[in-house]
């Protein structure tokens, strides 16, 4: 695995904690921090588009994003356990790991 998909995941990784930020911040510090995780998340979803097709580069993160989120929900938050709802998000990362491994970097074929 190359260092611009390892920043896709931390990216991905930055989402899940502004996205939970976003709903249970209550201090100025904890927006502020979430804040700060929306800007790092952007940065490296930036930095590997550089490298990575960013169609792809910006659905793996999507996908890594929602499922954290979901499963985080569950496990911290106390959302709705419902076999169903894993049984998509494990679909969803068949398909992200699917994208990861028929994608090339950017320029690969012209080299």
């Amino acid at each position: 695995m190359n260092k611009d998909w390892i920043k896709l995941m931390i990216g991905a990784f930055f989402e899940v904690l502004w996205v939970i930020g976003m709903k249970h911040s209550n201090t100025w510090w904890e927006i502020i921090l979430t804040i700060v995780f929306i800007f790092i998340s952007f940065y490296a979803l930036i930095k590997a588009g550089e490298t990575l097709p960013v169609g792809t580069a910006y659905a793996v993160f999507v996908g890594l994003g929602t499922a954290g989120t979901v499963i985080t929900g569950i496990l911290f938050f106390g959302e709705e356990f419902k076999l169903s709802k894993l049984v998509l998000i494990a679909v969803l990362l068949i398909g992200v790991m699917g994208l990861k491994f028929v994608t090339g970097e950017k320029g690969a074929s012209q080299k």
